[in-house]
């Protein structure tokens, strides 16, 4: 009895010693596992920082400041043949920020759930469109010169993975052909064991070189979440740089903007560009401006103009607005951007549970809207359709005759 009560006192002294030495990574590991749950979920969104480890972009440079033109919402808007109360549409939809650009002014702002305007909201994957601006300027430079070449061109621990051979044009279209289990619900899933990574220590890299094959590439458009941290190990590779020092240097020294950046990072420090950057509400419309305006910001061409025209300009069947066999959405896909149904000039970022930059450059409008929508994955095709013909609403609410409407 005195050894097996020894070996008890020894064995509880490890489990506390061990829970004391990992005890941040066990916190980050306990949040990440509640980061979707209805009663942290608006909290979570706009703290990640306390939640995961971090980078921080210091803003640089004079602000942007905005004009300020205020006009209502449309009160209803059509869907689907009947119509909806914008305020029901916000309210249900888990609204804590929405943003209206007209121009240079903002004729709208509002945030909700208690949330306020200087938030660093987690973009999820809006932060895609962030990395293709930056691949962009890469790919002008002539660091890239060639988006045929095979991604394992420049990273070559890729070797022997899904990735093996893939073209970097197709890892941009999320045509990469690679297996990957985006089910936020499970889990199990590869996008869950990417936060699990996230949260306890581990490689993202490591995790990419982990993922095989399913389907032949340039065939089919799969949204596969770490194909965008591939593209950020090639950006790596071609520029010598890390990617928060590029990401500075080429974009957010220049877009003169009112906050700093926050990357969620992995535990060696490389930032997760396929959805952990972390901005307020007015630096994402900065960044909506930016590509409305061909990207130039008081006449400086920052990101390609024939870069941007690529990125928005599906150019292949399986990627194309519409109904497709191949799809679960009827969004179009270019470089990292999505191009809705029946699009006017119109494209987006979007990311998960209802983050999105909107750009309707006929109506000269950008439109942040960042959510906290639990219901976001029950008919993500059907939720992205609704929100779509709201903005477009808006958009419409601020344009007659090809005029701009008088604002107050």
């Amino acid at each position: 009895m005195k050894k097996a009560a020894k070996s008890l006192v020894i064995m509880l002294i490890l489990i506390f010693a061990t829970a004391a030495f990992y005890s941040k990574e066990l916190l980050q590991l306990y949040h990440t596992i509640r980061l979707f749950h209805a009663d942290v979920i608006v909290h979570n969104f706009s703290n990640m920082k306390s939640i995961a480890p971090t980078k921080t972009i210091k803003r640089s440079g004079v602000i942007d400041e905005w004009g300020r033109r205020p006009y209502p919402l449309p009160k209803q808007f059509s869907y689907n043949g009947k119509l909806v109360s914008t305020q029901e549409w916000l309210e249900e939809s888990g609204t804590t920020a929405l943003i209206v650009i007209k121009g240079d002014d903002i004729t709208f702002e509002h945030y909700y759930q208690e949330t306020g305007e200087y938030d660093q909201r987690v973009s999820w994957s809006v932060a895609k469109s962030f990395l293709s601006a930056i691949f962009g300027v890469a790919v002008t430079e002539g660091k890239i010169p060639d988006l045929n070449a095979p991604v394992t061109g420049y990273v070559p621990s890729l070797i022997g993975s899904g990735y093996e051979g893939v073209s970097i044009k197709n890892v941009l279209q999320m045509s990469s052909g690679v297996y990957f289990d985006e089910d936020y619900g499970d889990f199990f899933s590869d996008i869950n064991r990417l936060g699990r990574i996230m949260a306890l220590g581990g490689s993202f890299d490591e995790f990419a070189a982990s993922l095989t094959a399913e389907r032949p590439q340039g065939s089919y458009m799969h949204y596969v979440s770490i194909d965008t941290h591939v593209l950020g190990m090639v950006l790596r590779a071609a520029t010598g740089e890390p990617i928060a020092d590029y990401f500075e240097k080429k974009l957010w020294s220049k877009l003169n903007t009112e906050g700093d950046a926050i990357y969620i990072t992995d535990s060696t420090g490389e930032p997760m560009v396929l959805g952990g950057l972390n901005l307020i509400s007015r630096d994402y419309a900065r960044f909506g401006k930016l590509y409305r305006d061909h990207g130039r910001l008081n006449g400086v061409q920052i990101i390609p103009e024939q870069w941007i025209e690529e990125s928005i300009t599906p150019d292949a069947p399986h990627l194309m607005p519409g109904k497709r066999d191949s799809a679960s959405t009827k969004l179009g896909y270019g470089y990292q951007w999505w191009i809705p149904e029946q699009a006017d000039e119109e494209f987006s970022a979007i990311g998960i549970y209802g983050q999105y930059i909107y750009v309707n450059r006929k109506a000269d409008v950008v439109i942040v809207k960042n959510s906290a929508d639990i219901d976001f994955l029950k008919n993500e095709s059907e939720i992205m359709d609704y929100t779509f013909a709201a903005f477009r609403a808006i958009s419409e609410s601020l344009v007659v005759d090809d005029k701009y409407r008088p604002l107050n």
